[in-house]
């Protein structure tokens, strides 16, 4: 059984899947990767921790599996709980950052916001309820001076449209010529304590539903024309990924302990190989699976208004 498992692994070279740069990053092993920078600050009274990763070339993308460009993290705790002094900071934070990735880009003055995912699924509507909460300005442009020009869509599922995300969003892009695209995306995490405590920005686009395996066409300046940067929160992570950490803890409390041979069996796999073992003793019975917290609804709530409001400040 065990040979078989890694043969697998080695096979599909099994990797554990993230949405977010950072622990793509932190999945690495060495301390420095070329091709790779990353700085770290905090934010505010409240703490908000700011790590940002800059994929520099090709080598740095072969390393952890991300495009070329800017990831940002937000990281804070208090995301998931009603703390609206903290939230202010937070958005406040999200503001900051957005600035910069569309300074980038020369601070378009016609932004499409786009919230991906399936709002009659909580997990997957953090896109949506964001959408619900943005001061489109779109419909003022020709009343008012000055007025930044903002429109969104909900563009909805495959399963709702019968139509690729990306052919809506060219098909509405080619008719109303924003300057630049704003994408909002429930992503999944390789680890539980950042769901709902993350918020990251890219300036790549985005692959919507490549993060429970149900890949799509890509939203890239590339494939549409015009620069893209998404916002993203983690919501879901993969069931196999938190048997994985429990196989881990379990194998370094046996080494600590002692134990004999358990522990040496695992402890000779490789991350990948850890990762297929449990995918192997999950996925036949109960198929691929995403979980998340009991409390989602609440906190892709909250989260919404975070994110909402650090858009409204930039784009209003």
């Amino acid at each position: 059984m065990k040979d078989e498992i890694l043969e697998r692994a080695a096979d599909e070279e099994m990797q554990v899947h993230t949405d977010l740069a950072l622990e793509a990053r932190e999945s690495c092993k060495e301390e420095g990767i070329p091709g790779v920078k990353i700085e770290e600050s905090v934010h505010g009274a409240s703490q908000v921790k700011v790590t940002w990763v800059e994929v520099l070339d090709e080598q740095g993308e072969a390393a952890i599996g991300k495009p070329c460009g800017s990831y940002i993290t937000l990281e804070a705790e208090q995301m998931a709980v009603h703390d609206e002094g903290c939230h202010r900071e937070i958005s406040e934070a999200l503001a900051e950052y957005l600035r910069k990735l569309l300074g980038g880009f020369g601070s378009p003055r016609s932004v499409l916001v786009v919230g991906l995912g399936n709002q009659e699924v909580t997990s997957d509507s953090l896109g949506p309820q964001v959408l619900n909460n943005l001061r489109i300005t779109r419909h003022l442009e020709k009343e008012a001076e000055n007025v930044r020009c903002v429109s969104g869509i909900v563009p909805g599922v495959m399963a709702q449209t019968g139509m690729e995300t990306a052919e809506i969003i060219r098909g509405i892009a080619a008719e109303t010529r924003p300057e630049a695209l704003l994408v909002v995306d429930a992503l999944a995490a390789r680890s539980v304590s950042r769901l709902g405590t993350t918020i990251q920005l890219s300036n790549t686009g985005i692959s919507p539903g490549s993060g429970v395996g149900n890949h799509r066409h890509s939203l890239t300046r590339e494939s549409l024309g015009i620069p893209v940067i998404a916002i993203g929160v983690p919501t879901v992570v993969a069931a196999a990924a938190i048997v994985y950490d429990t196989v881990d803890a379990l194998a370094e409390l046996l080494e600590a302990a002692g134990s004999g041979n358990a522990a040496e069996a695992v402890d000779g796999m490789s991350l990948p190989e850890r990762y297929q073992m449990v995918r192997e003793l999950i996925e036949p019975r109960f198929g691929p699976m995403y979980v998340t917290p009991g409390n989602i609804d609440e906190r892709v709530k909250l989260l919404s208004y975070i994110i909402s409001e650090g858009i409204n400040q930039v784009l209003a």
